[in-house]
C-alpha cells in the first residue's frame, strides 16, 4: 500500500496528499519517563449514540460538550477524554493528542498482566458503534494509520477497548472485521485470540 501519511518526531502526523486535521485536546499529559509505545487500542464512538457525522465528539475531547443539547450528552457532563486519533465514516483522520503524549482512552485497564494501558498505548476512535459495519473508508484510513505508527513505534499488538477493559467496555464491537484488518496490515499481522475475542500481533515492524 502507497502510504502517504508521515509522523513528526514529536508525534503529529502529516499526508503529503489530504491535509490532517490536528485539534489540541486538553486531556492529556505526559506519558511516564522510559515508557515505549507497545499497543494499539482501537475504539468506537458516535455522539449521540448511533448519529454519525456530527460535532459531539470533537466537543466532548474538547471539553465544550454542551450537557443540554441532547439529554444522552447530561450522562457525560465534568467527562474529560480523548484519543490521540479520530476516523470518521469517510475515512478523515483527526488527531487530537501527539503520540508522544498520554491521552486519555483506555480508563482503568490491563493488557496481559500491565496495568495502565494509557501509559503505553495509542488510542483510535473509529466513528460508529458496536452494531453498525464501519465503511470501506474507516478501514482504508485505519491501515494506513496503524502502518505509519508501526513503522515509527515498538507496537507488538493491537487490541480493542473489550480487551484492556472486558467488564467495562464492549468496543470496537462485533461488527469490527478483525480478519480484514489483519490481512490489510499484511503478512507481519497474524490474528490471535484472547478470552474468544480475536486480536493482532505484529512479528515484526510493519513495513
Amino acid at each position: 500500500m502507497n502510504n502517504t501519511i508521515q509522523i513528526t518526531a514529536d508525534g503529529l502526523l502529516s499526508n503529503t496528499h489530504h491535509p490532517i486535521q490536528f485539534i489540541a485536546s486538553p486531556n492529556c499529559n505526559e506519558r511516564p519517563e522510559n515508557s515505549s509505545i507497545t499497543l494499539l487500542v482501537i475504539h468506537n464512538i458516535s455522539l449521540p449514540p448511533g448519529n454519525f457525522n456530527g460535532n459531539g465528539v470533537i466537543e466532548l475531547f474538547t471539553n465544550r460538550l454542551n450537557p443540554e443539547a441532547h439529554p444522552y450528552y447530561a450522562t457525560l457532563s465534568g467527562l474529560k477524554v480523548s484519543s490521540h486519533f479520530f476516523i470518521r465514516r469517510d475515512g478523515e483522520i483527526i488527531q487530537f493528542v501527539a503520540c508522544n503524549q498520554r491521552a486519555w482512552h483506555a480508563g482503568a485497564s490491563n493488557w496481559l498482566g500491565k496495568a495502565r494501558c494509557n501509559d503505553f498505548s495509542i488510542g483510535i476512535e473509529l466513528e460508529g458503534s458496536d452494531h453498525t459495519p464501519f465503511t470501506t473508508e474507516q478501514y482504508n484510513a485505519l491501515t494506513d494509520l496503524t502502518q505509519c505508527l508501526c513503522n515509527h513505534y515498538p507496537i507488538t499488538d493491537i487490541v480493542g477497548h473489550v480487551h484492556i477493559a472486558p467488564e467495562r467496555k464492549t468496543d470496537p464491537g462485533p461488527c469490527f472485521n478483525w480478519q480484514a484488518y489483519a490481512t490489510r496490515i499484511g503478512d507481519t499481522a497474524i490474528l490471535q485470540m484472547y478470552n474468544e475475542l480475536p486480536y493482532v500481533t505484529l512479528q515484526t515492524t510493519v513495513s
